[in-house]
């Protein structure tokens, strides 16, 4: 049974790949086709596809956030989450899935993320455009599953 689900749409990084994936598409209108050149415009279609949306779900006994159609896909366990809070991520973390030096994050948008806090001292940032209901969410999950 689904407890929480929020979808966030990355609009940015969407825009950003059409540009890219127009510029190219110009670019074999106007020099010809080159097969290196439709593998990249391949490759930024599926990143456009595959990190268009961050969908975050919180069920009975797991966290899961999904990436896009949900190629892309981490699941935490709430039993094996010691905290959280709301954290804000300089600019220059970026978006995607990336190693900081505050552990993973997964983001697609703006700066705000929950980390999460595992009992084994491994850290994850969540990337959303609701901290605060994410946060409570998660915190509210730990400490049922903690009963």
């Amino acid at each position: 049974m689904i407890k929480y689900q929020h979808t966030q749409i990355g609009y940015l990084i969407m825009v950003a790949l059409a540009i890219g994936l127009l510029l190219i598409a110009y670019h074999m209108a106007v020099y010809g086709f080159d097969w290196i050149t439709f593998a990249v415009m391949i490759i930024l279609g599926v990143c456009t596809v595959l990190f268009a949306t961050l969908t975050v779900v919180i069920e009975e006994d797991a966290l899961e956030i999904r990436f896009g159609p949900g190629v892309i896909r981490k699941k935490f366990s709430l039993k094996d989450i010691e905290s959280c809070q709301v954290v804000k991520n300089p600019w220059y973390y970026g978006w995607g899935i990336r190693q900081t030096p505050h552990g993973w994050l997964y983001n697609i948008s703006g700066s705000y993320a929950v980390e999460i806090k595992m009992k084994t001292g491994k850290k994850y940032r969540i990337g959303t455009d609701v901290p605060n209901d994410l946060e409570k969410v998660i915190r509210q999950s730990i400490e049922r599953t903690a009963r």
